[in-house]
């Protein structure tokens, strides 16, 4: 437990009180941006002439000591190990200034977001390469006829491709929501202090120029007291984990003899213990239980800050370990898929499927209305009763004669319909059905391949945005490290690394 903040108005803290409420466990991660926080604010205090230059060299060396370190038994959390570290190594005079103009509730909230902006970029990576074999797998199947089914009833043939894509959509808006979450994270809150800045002549925008980030999170309660930051993430996290959960279903339940639609490899499955003919993919039942996770942590930090009054609580140092957590489980369930999807067979042949569901009586009643002029609700009717003749005859639409759908016609609407044979056969083709429905988004092979052109630009255009954000930030570190290398002589900088290795 840290002795700089007792001793004064408070006496010696309770040691089961201090584990309570440590979160030096969860600090590990924070280490370098702590370090390069204090960096960037000494810099800071320096050209704005509140601490001298020579005093910024021995803090600033001390800094770079402790950035190749690891936490151990040092404080109740990161900024006060830094802190004291800094004051053994620095002494009493210089380092006992590191703290000037910044108060641990400025320093925490610039820290995550340093660090959550990392794990954004390298979330938008990992959509994005989940969408890449997406568009890989879609390409192949361009003309791969399944059936789609509503409440899990066969419904309309369409292409796995066009399926595919449908999960590229939903993991392209995932990806913009992280390109937005990341455009606000990416504000500095450093310099707003406990609450109300300082009175100090500090630069605030030096410092967020120092670390990377875009702007400032400007007014300083609400710089230190929001941490809205956190839940529109975990909130985005969740709808990525949703996604990723609904595609998992799919496959599970489409991978089973049942339905026999795709397989999954076999290192993605398991077997039973006594069944030896299973083959379960506990992969994707995994990724389906762990969306639940990151729910509950989206809900869990929410209610955690809901009637929390303004400005600094404590309370928050309880949501941020959610945060990391979700953010783990968001990336290994796209890591599963990223290596599962190159390897997932398809079923080819759905055409006796196709028969013996009448998934092709959307098309025969479209066919009545546009051929025969039929209102569609009443060729709705027809087909209905055609297809339930045909179930009871056992029969499917193979099999069917156009006096059985005259017959149909005339029981339940009472018209007179003469429907040609060549209309009936056209229906036993799952492909013709699916290359009929061409209108812009449809499942047409002719629409999946302007859909496939249009996503791989986007695609190209996306990487481009991440790379430029990343240059960015690995920008900002090289200037710091030379603004820091600039305070010692030639010979110091040479036998020192400024770069602090990762923990």
């Amino acid at each position: 437990m840290s002795k700089l903040l007792r001793g004064g108005r408070l006496s010696p803290v309770r040691e089961d009180v201090a584990k309570f409420t440590s979160s030096i466990k969860d600090d590990v991660r924070l280490v370098k941006a702590v370090v390069d926080i204090n960096k960037a604010h000494v810099i800071m205090l320096t050209e704005q002439k509140i601490i001298k230059k020579s005093d910024s060299a021995k803090l600033l060396q001390a800094l770079i000591k402790f950035s190749t370190t690891k936490l151990a038994d040092l404080a109740e959390d990161v900024h006060m190990a830094v802190e004291e570290e800094v004051l053994k190594e620095a002494g009493e005079v210089a380092g006992g200034n590191l703290h000037i103009a910044k108060s641990r509730n400025d320093q925490v909230a610039t820290a995550i977001r340093m660090e959550l902006r990392n794990e954004l970029l390298s979330l938008m990576r990992a959509v994005s390469h989940v969408q890449d074999h997406l568009a890989e797998l879609a390409e192949e199947h361009v003309t791969t006829v399944i059936l789609e089914y509503t409440h899990l009833q066969p419904a309309q043939p369409v292409t796995f491709a066009h399926y595919l894509l449908s999960h590229y959509a939903a993991l392209e808006r995932d990806l913009q929501r992280l390109q937005n979450a990341y455009s606000r994270v990416n504000l500095c809150p450093l310099g707003a202090g406990a609450l109300a800045t300082t009175s100090f002549p500090i630069n605030r925008d030096r410092t967020a120029e120092l670390l990377g980030f875009d702007g400032l999170a400007e007014n300083s309660i609400d710089a230190v007291g929001s941490r809205d930051f956190i839940t529109e993430t975990l909130a985005v996290l969740t709808l990525i984990a949703v996604n990723l959960s609904r595609f998992a279903a799919d496959l599970i339940v489409w991978s089973s003899p049942d339905f026999g639609v795709v397989e999954i490899p076999d290192k993605f499955a398991s077997t039973s213990s006594i069944m030896p003919q299973k083959k379960n993919p506990e992969v994707l039942e995994i990724i389906r239980a762990r969306a639940s996770h990151v729910l509950g942590d989206f809900v869990a930090s929410a209610a955690a800050v809901k009637s929390l009054p303004s400005t600094y609580n404590l309370d928050f140092q309880e949501i941020t370990p959610k945060l990391w957590a979700s953010i783990e489980t968001v990336h290994a369930s796209l890591g599963m898929f990223h290596k599962l999807l190159p390897k997932l067979k398809v079923t080819a042949d759905i055409s006796g499927k196709a028969n013996a569901s009448f998934v092709a009586a959307t098309e025969l009643a479209n066919v009545l209305v546009r051929k025969y002029n039929i209102p569609f609700r009443t060729a709705h009717k027809v087909v209905g009763a055609f297809v339930k003749s045909l179930m009871e005859a056992k029969l499917t639409f193979a099999d069917a004669r156009p006096a059985m759908l005259q017959k149909a016609a005339e029981e339940v609407v009472s018209i007179k319909l003469t429907v040609k044979a060549e209309d009936l056969k056209a229906l036993a083709d799952p492909l013709a059905l699916v290359e009929a429905c061409n209108a812009k988004g449809g499942p047409a092979p002719t629409e999946v391949k302007k859909a496939l052109d249009i996503w791989k630009k986007k695609w190209f255009s996306t990487r481009s945005d991440i790379m430029q954000m990343e240059q960015k930030l690995e920008e900002a570190e090289s200037n710091l490290e030379n603004a820091v290398q600039s305070y010692f002589p030639v010979n110091f900088r040479e036998n020192v690394t400024l770069k602090p290795s990762k923990l």
